[in-house]
């Protein structure tokens, strides 16, 4: 009797290794949905990215604004009959603005002043 026990119970524990540690198993299922899971939030974040990017194509392609923007912050340049305003820190470096600048005043030649 006991050795028909331990043969039924060897018989279960054969039974049960597919289903948790085989090819197909509830350990391997379970490391593929995570790895599902973070694709396609990999994938949600790409989308915005990409929905970003083209916004700013479409901007750049179309108006004027988002060119002159790009060229006031990203090269310094300004229009002509403008006045330039640099504010340098302390330690005498560009004091950057966490807002933009306020629209320029009326223009009154081609001057550019430093203060600091």
């Amino acid at each position: 009797m006991r050795l028909i026990t331990l043969a039924l119970a060897a018989l279960l524990l054969l039974i049960q290794y597919p289903l948790w540690l085989g090819k197909g198993g509830w350990l391997r299922v379970y490391d593929l949905e995570s790895q599902v899971a973070g694709a396609q939030q990999k994938a949600t974040d790409l989308r915005a990215r990409n929905a970003k990017l083209e916004s700013e194509v479409n901007d750049l392609k179309t108006g004027t604004g988002a060119v002159e923007e790009r060229a006031r912050y990203e090269l310094g340049m300004i229009k002509q009959n403008e006045i330039f305003i640099q504010v340098l820190g302390k330690n005498g470096k560009p004091v950057e603005s966490a807002t933009p600048p306020p629209p320029p005043p009326e223009p009154r030649g081609d001057r550019k002043a430093v203060i600091e």
